[in-house]
């Protein structure tokens, strides 16, 4: 199949557009997910029109896919982790073709996941977490148990993904794999959410409890980059921070995440006055005596 694609990707390696060629082959009895296609061709460029572009081939009963896709694109994608399966390709592909070692650097990077990316990507998915737990949580006290028990689901995928983050690991497909082995407490959770004999109620109830301990242990940890980003201002209008570049990712689970650190003595409001009489613009700041 990679010597029919070739002119396709010879064509692309040319442009000086075009950072990298992979070629990602499906392979039998693995867990490497290729959407089903023979071959994926991922094609990583500078800039595009469309941050992702995708054509279908077939040739002799197998199919192939091209994907080509901008580097800012790719970046969120890593970062976000919206698109788990890059993760895998970029892993096993083999690399086609690879300007200035753009494509090796970023393996490499992948692999150490400096510091920074990390918690960064914590700070995500522990937003993430509290916003699925406390929903969930009002659910359950609304008797909403089939509700409910969705969102715990989530929350505990998110609390098991934030764990292999913290171990300095990217979470891949088979996350519950990675969490037996690193956090057993997590995944004998979700175990016991799954099968466990007791009624529903009694079983979100379980975790509830053991899930606040488990998220409480991991407040500061996850909560370290907003924390960061926060300090370098006396005080921050909400929206303010919906339009700072770091902050921007944090998105719907924002003031869900701020209510819950406000409530853990982490920030604390601020109320500065309107021309309004008695109304006060609600500012937050970090809790002055973590300084």
């Amino acid at each position: 199949m990679e010597d029919i694609l070739r002119p396709i990707y010879q064509e692309r390696a040319s442009q000086l557009n075009t950072l990298g060629v992979l070629l990602v082959e499906k392979k039998e009895k693995t867990i490497l997910t290729t959407d089903s296609f023979d071959v994926i061709l991922l094609i990583i460029v500078k800039e595009a029109d469309q941050p992702v572009f995708i054509k279908h081939y077939t040739y002799d009963q197998q199919k192939a896919a091209m994907h080509i896709i901008t580097k800012a694109q790719l970046k969120e994608w890593l970062l976000l982790g919206t698109n788990r399966k890059i993760f895998e390709w970029l892993h096993h592909a083999k690399i086609i073709f690879d300007r200035n070692e753009y494509v090796a650097n970023l393996k490499t990077e992948l692999q150490e996941f400096p510091f920074n990316g990390r918690k960064v990507k914590m700070g995500l998915e522990f937003a993430k977490l509290i916003r699925r737990y406390v929903d969930g949580k009002t659910l359950f006290e609304n008797k909403q148990f089939l509700d409910a028990y969705n969102h715990i689901v989530h929350s505990l995928h998110h609390l098991a993904r934030l764990a292999v983050i913290e171990n300095g690991m990217h979470p891949e497909l088979t996350v519950w794999r990675q969490v037996k082995q690193i956090e057993p407490e997590i995944y004998k959770l979700y175990e016991e959410l799954v099968n466990s004999e007791e009624t529903l109620e009694q079983r979100l109830e379980l975790l509830f409890l053991a899930s606040e301990f488990l998220i409480h242990s991991r407040t500061e940890m996850g909560s370290a980059h907003l924390i960061e980003i926060l300090s370098s201002k006396d005080y921050w209008l909400f929206n303010e921070m919906m339009s700072e570049q770091e902050l921007i990712p944090y998105s719907v689970d924002l003031s869900v995440l701020l209510e819950y650190l406000i409530d853990k003595h982490l920030l604390e409001i601020v109320n500065i006055e309107t021309k309004g009489h008695g109304i006060f613009h609600r500012c937050y700041r970090i809790n002055n005596k973590l300084s």
